[in-house]
């Protein structure tokens, strides 16, 4: 998709309640909001995130690996920025699956994504 679904914000927003303040969710959700999309490589982000890949027998990423051979696109993953300098590491807001399922395509995937910086304190 060119644009995340409504959803995919308040989702991101319920995540990020969990490691950091109200006010820098408010602040990330919006320049979450106001990111262009671009594209990065699914293996990056998992090796950046520092998540582990979810085998295609999990079913978010089975559901979403259907849609893809069914056609349809799939929205843009929602990322915040680590910081390689503390061990921060980036934070997959939403659509963690999605990067799992296109993983498994090919771990060279483009896939759509808006980046955000974290806020200030």
């Amino acid at each position: 998709m060119d644009q995340p679904e409504d959803h995919d914000y308040p989702a991101a927003g319920k995540y990020l309640e969990l490691v950091l303040s109200e006010p820098q969710v408010r602040a990330t959700v919006q320049a979450l909001r106001e990111a262009p999309v671009t594209t990065q490589k699914a293996k990056d982000i998992l090796r950046a995130s520092g998540l582990a890949l979810l085998d295609v027998k999990n079913p978010h990423v089975a559901s979403d690996l259907a849609k893809i051979s069914h056609g349809k696109l799939l929205s843009p993953v929602l990322l915040v920025r680590g910081d390689a300098r503390s061990g921060l590491a980036l934070q997959v807001a939403d659509g963690y699956h999605r990067v799992c399922a296109s993983y498994h395509l090919d771990e060279n995937t483009d896939i759509p994504v808006k980046l955000a910086g974290l806020p200030a304190n």
